[in-house]
């Protein structure tokens, strides 16, 4: 090897000892993302995932070295801890879930941009059951509610003529108003219906029936906000012609719909949903042979079952009811 190439190769690796100290020191440069908050959901433990319900008010806590955080579950089971400090990506995070309903549960993962499910296993309720007797049997579920909606009944109908006044053949000379090619002299005629409190029009019609119709325009129906009032008009550029006006009077009233569905029942809950525009809603259902109605009310309280809501995105409320202790539906031996 030369002088020259020599020289050369020690230059290449004096550049790329450079290149990769520089590489070195910006990846030791560059900022730790911290991870400050934990998302998840928590469930409740079963083998059957249709009977794996959210658990709701689960008390939880996050701990990892210095850093420590609290939350309580939502309706949906949802929670969202926030660590105070933050922690590192990858570092232990002990989460602890405690619930009167179900036994206490710790999980340890490390932490990251990632979503916890917990599962909890509910109590037994086999001494709760000794205590207080025999299970009451709740059987026949059905959820009744009530919708308003709109009724509109045809109550009559409406005919009446009115007249417009012409005199034929006298030239317009630009003082309107004027036939629709401005030569002749035009005149316009009205007609205004009533069609008295609380009632309104349909199908309004008006026709020319009489004169020299060809030389005639209706003019747009004027009809107000409310539909009780309807203002035609005609223009005739020819001799007096005469017009009919027709329609048909409603009334449109509220009434109450009721209507029931039925709830889906997994295990010791079921879940249904009410839309948005559903008044006084009930659960009718049979304790033990005895068909009873249970008014929810605004705080969905049930004699024997547990409800939360969940409010989704179009005002319709999701409901969950989960049996009290002592209860249990028909054919469940959970």
């Amino acid at each position: 090897m030369t002088g020259g190439q020599k020289a050369a190769l020690a230059a290449a690796t004096v550049i790329l000892l450079g290149i990769v100290a520089g590489v070195v020191i910006t990846v030791r440069s560059r900022p730790v993302i911290e991870t400050e908050s934990l998302i998840g959901a928590v469930l409740a433990r079963d083998t059957d995932p249709r009977k794996q319900m959210p658990v709701a008010g689960a008390e939880i806590t996050a701990a990892s070295g210095a850093a420590e955080g609290e939350c309580k579950s939502e309706s949906t089971g949802f929670f969202h801890v926030i660590l105070h400090p933050g922690v590192p990506p990858g570092q232990p995070v002990t989460l602890r879930f405690r619930h009167p309903d179900y036994q206490p549960l710790e999980i340890i993962e490390p932490a990251g941009d990632q979503i916890y499910v917990a599962h909890m296993a509910p109590i037994s309720n086999e001494t709760q059951i000794e205590t207080h007797g025999p299970e009451v049997v709740v059987a026949d579920v059905r959820v009744r509610y009530s919708v308003k909606t709109t009724t509109t009944v045809n109550i009559g109908s409406l005919a009446k003529t009115f007249e417009v006044v012409n005199t034929n053949g006298v030239l317009c000379l630009g003082h309107p108003p004027c036939s629709p090619d401005g030569k002749w002299k035009a005149s316009v005629g009205s007609i205004s219906l009533d069609a008295e409190a609380g009632n309104a029009f349909s199908d309004v019609r008006v026709s020319c029936i009489a004169g020299p119709c060809p030389f005639t325009r209706i003019e747009p129906n004027n009809i107000s906000q409310s539909g009780r009032i309807v203002k035609l008009s005609a223009v005739d550029w020819s001799a007096t012609a005469t017009f009919l006006a027709e329609a048909q009077v409603v009334r449109t009233t509220m009434t109450d719909m009721i209507r029931q569905s039925y709830p889906v029942i997994f295990g010791r809950a079921m879940n249904f949903t009410l839309p948005a525009t559903a008044e006084g809603p009930s659960i009718e259902a049979s304790l033990n042979g005895a068909d009873i109605v249970f008014p929810l009310g605004p705080h969905l309280t049930l004699s024997w079952g547990a409800c939360s809501v969940k409010l989704d995105a179009d005002r319709s409320r999701l409901i969950r009811c989960e049996l009290k202790p002592g209860f249990r539906f028909r054919d469940s031996k959970s």
